[in-house]
């Protein structure tokens, strides 16, 4: 009875590819037939993550003339040494 099983891995650099397959498979000759194409990540649509359009492009740089600065923080708590 042939099988598909569809999974995704990742091919160290050691140039070695590991499968793990479903545990049903156990202590069983298996032909394989390999098909493979590289997993190319796509760069996230900032909308898609919930960001404004055009949210970035109008806040780059907005505080380039009035810069953020950092007060003092003043005297660092001395606590008990817990043991």
């Amino acid at each position: 009875m042939m099988q598909s099983v569809k999974l995704q891995s990742w091919v160290g650099e050691d140039g070695i590819l590991r499968l793990e397959l479903p545990v049903m498979l156990k202590n069983v000759g298996l032909e394989l037939l390999i098909v493979f194409q590289p997993i190319i990540p796509s760069k996230p649509d900032p909308v898609d993550l919930g960001w404004p359009v055009g949210y970035f492009e109008q806040t780059c740089g907005s505080f380039k003339d009035d810069p953020l600065e950092r007060p003092p923080q003043g005297e660092f708590e001395v606590r008990e040494t817990l043991i």
